[in-house]
């Protein structure tokens, strides 16, 4: 039973991406600290903090906004990954890998707000 926004499966894929995001830009140029790194280490950041708000929220319409801001923010990610890959501070494979991983949270995103949106219309 879930009882808090993390114990939620998309919440603990998307912390795990984060941390992922961190260990990756940890080892960007120096210029990049203010630029990349910090919008990139922000988006992912945004996916689990909207994951964790849209959770606390009590009404359906509340919680699948935030949870369409998280989506909005994995996009974010996945363009700063392209970015990071063509200007050689990620190699190719390790950028498919976080890319990939984050399109299947977003597969799961988006089974989880149908699922929200299936309990409003139960509750009406």
């Amino acid at each position: 039973m879930v009882k808090c926004f993390y114990d939620l499966e998309i919440w603990k894929i998307a912390h795990k991406l984060r941390l992922e995001i961190y260990k990756l830009t940890r080892k960007f140029p120096a210029e990049e600290r203010y630029a990349i790194v910090d919008q990139i280490r922000r988006a992912s950041a945004s996916v689990c903090a909207n994951i964790a708000e849209g959770f606390g929220r009590y009404h359906f319409k509340d919680k699948i906004k935030f949870y369409y801001n998280a989506r909005g923010s994995i996009c974010e990610v996945q363009d700063f990954i392209f970015l990071s890959r063509d200007l050689g501070y990620i190699k190719t494979e390790n950028a498919r890998k976080v890319f990939s991983d984050y399109v299947l949270l977003i597969k799961k995103l988006n089974s989880f707000i149908r699922s929200v949106g299936e309990k409003e219309k139960a509750n009406d």
